[in-house]
């Protein structure tokens, strides 16, 4: 299984983001901007949170497994690797949609004397901060579900799978 990669989701991000921008530019030559849903740095939150519970849990369990604790409950290898899978999915999604709000936010920043454009462009901040604490909680949890360097083979570590 391949790690994230920070450039990628930055790529993801800049594309998004600018044609996100020119979006807005344009629709907002036609006529109105769609609207950045409230929903949307709640949602983005709520999938940091749970990416984090996850990477917090199967740390204490790895943990208590290498420390050998009695009653341990183990790590199964196909559970580490679907939320690893379901972290770099997430921070994947969280890359484009937080460069697309962030895109609308910085065409919003031209107009924040209206309150509605200016509510617009908070929503749109919040959502790219929420998108980036998805990512930063993704890639914690990848670092715990690694495995350790093995000497022996290539060096490369891998996620647990």
């Amino acid at each position: 299984m391949k790690e994230l990669r920070i450039r990628t989701l930055v790529g993801v991000f800049v594309v998004a983001g600018v044609l996100s921008w020119a979006g807005a530019r344009l629709w907002n030559a036609v006529g109105t901007l769609p609207r950045v849903p409230l929903a949307a740095p709640i949602v983005l939150a709520l999938i940091a949170v749970v990416l984090l519970a996850t990477a917090l849990s199967l740390r204490a369990r790895l943990k208590a497994q290498r420390e050998r604790r009695p009653g341990a409950t183990g790590v199964d290898p196909l559970v580490a690797a679907r939320a690893v899978v379901f972290g770099q999915a997430s921070a994947l999604v969280a890359a484009l949609v937080a460069g697309m709000y962030g895109g609308a936010g910085a065409f919003l920043l031209e107009s924040l004397d209206i309150p509605a454009r200016r509510d617009q462009a908070i929503y749109a901040g919040f959502s790219v901060l929420a998108g980036i604490a998805v990512i930063a909680a993704a890639f914690f949890l990848e670092r715990v579900c690694k495995l350790p360097e093995d000497d022996e083979t290539n060096g490369n570590a891998a996620p647990a799978a």
